[in-house]
């Protein structure tokens, strides 16, 4: 990801609320909240930035479909690969006209349609694209018929969006439950911290002080629950994200969105609740 002015302000914006936590907030149970604050703050416009680069590749891929539609009815009607190209060029493709008109110029300079298209391909740094351009310049390379071929491509690209649009439609219960379990993850983790364990403690003293020595629980344990039990949550808000992810939108990418937003609110949720982590 190319770091961009929304980025570096970003980092300018946790810094100074990470400075002001430190200054107003040191010694009061908000401390932890404020610092939860300003790593959210740094790290969301790289999260916006990835969220808005999946928003432009879906529109990117829909595009190409138009294209390449335009592209096989030109060729059907007997014009030639190059020249069609150029001609279907001149419409509009909205966020890929950029690429369309580059490889429309490449062509019309002299650089040979297998080169240009794969230029194209690799422009867009879409899978769907990288992998139908591919197919075309195979085929090109055999002799195939070209508008076959283009047609297959179409048909292809037509069935992967609907299968992909099909599972994220079938995922979206899946994605909601995930979501559901792991508040309840949450909720009985911070029970078991702020009303099981302190009943315990409190049952007798020789409970207390067993538990104590045997360095399980206890004020002067030397093993911190808290810090455990924190740990535990951070780690299932990581993987339940990238599950959610790769049974969405089968990208391991989206899953790290899910995985960031999972592990920011349960913090602030812990944070604001316990004043510590």
């Amino acid at each position: 990801m190319d770091i961009k002015p929304l980025h570096i302000l970003g980092l300018g914006a946790g810094i100074a609320l990470l400075t002001v936590d430190i200054m107003l907030f040191m010694e009061t149970r908000w401390f932890m909240v404020g610092i939860v604050l300003a790593f959210a703050a740094a790290g969301a416009p790289f999260w916006f930035s990835l969220l808005h680069e999946n928003r432009r590749q879906r529109e990117i891929e829909l595009q190409f479909l138009e294209f390449m539609r335009s592209l096989t009815e030109s060729v059907k009607s007997g014009i030639s690969i190059p020249k069609s190209i150029v001609h279907v060029a001149k419409k509009d493709y909205l966020v890929l006209n950029p690429f369309v008109r580059k490889l429309a110029n490449q062509i019309e300079s002299g650089i040979p349609t297998r080169r240009a298209l794969q230029i194209f391909a690799a422009d867009t740094s879409n899978t769907i694209i990288k992998r139908s351009i591919s197919i075309i310049v195979e085929a090109e390379q055999s002799g195939g018929d070209i508008s076959d071929i283009l047609t297959a491509v179409v048909d292809s690209v037509v069935n992967v969006k609907k299968i992909k649009e099909e599972r994220k439609s079938s995922a979206y219960s899946q994605i909601v439950q995930g979501y559901i379990v792991f508040y309840i993850f949450i909720v009985i983790m911070l029970s078991m911290q702020l009303w099981l364990f302190p009943k315990l403690i409190g049952l007798s003293s020789n409970l207390q002080a067993g538990l104590a020595g045997s360095n399980l629980l206890g004020a002067g344990s030397a093993f911190n629950l808290d810090a455990t039990f924190f740990s535990l949550i951070m780690i299932q808000g990581f993987f339940a994200g990238i599950m959610i992810g790769k049974f969405s939108d089968g990208s391991i990418k989206q899953g790290l969105l899910h995985s960031l937003i999972l592990m920011v609110t349960s913090a602030l949720l812990i944070t604001v609740i316990k004043g510590s982590i």
